[in-house]
């Protein structure tokens, strides 16, 4: 069964060039180890929740913009192996094009898949 890693973040909107290039160099990486697909959105229409919202859950600034993405695996099992090969891959260590400790992530099981 498929399995989702799901990731939202804030990028600088004048980084929006530098993000891509950082997602399409990364995006190969997560493919070469088993990835189905990577999809990278960046935000367009993101209102500000009375409770919550994408901007807060990020702690957007002003000059940001939230970037909503996901990695699609055949399976968590496919997915587990190749996010310690991807870790260890010189590759991915560089500096990321965002702040890391405002990044939200989780595994997710498909529910629906209409």
């Amino acid at each position: 069964m498929t399995y989702i890693d799901g990731t939202l973040c804030a990028v600088k909107t004048a980084d929006k060039e530098t993000y891509k290039e950082y997602a399409e160099d990364v995006g190969a990486v997560f493919k070469e180890y088993g990835a189905l697909n990577i999809v990278d959105c960046w935000g367009d229409d993101i209102p500000d929740g009375k409770m919550n919202s994408f901007n807060s859950a990020v702690m957007r600034e002003p000059n940001e913009t939230v970037v909503f993405s996901w990695i699609a695996w055949p399976s968590k099992a496919v997915r587990d192996a190749a996010w310690e090969k991807v870790m260890k891959d010189p590759r991915v260590q560089r500096d990321m094009p965002f702040d890391g400790a405002r990044l939200i992530y989780g595994g997710f099981d498909v529910l629906a898949d209409v």
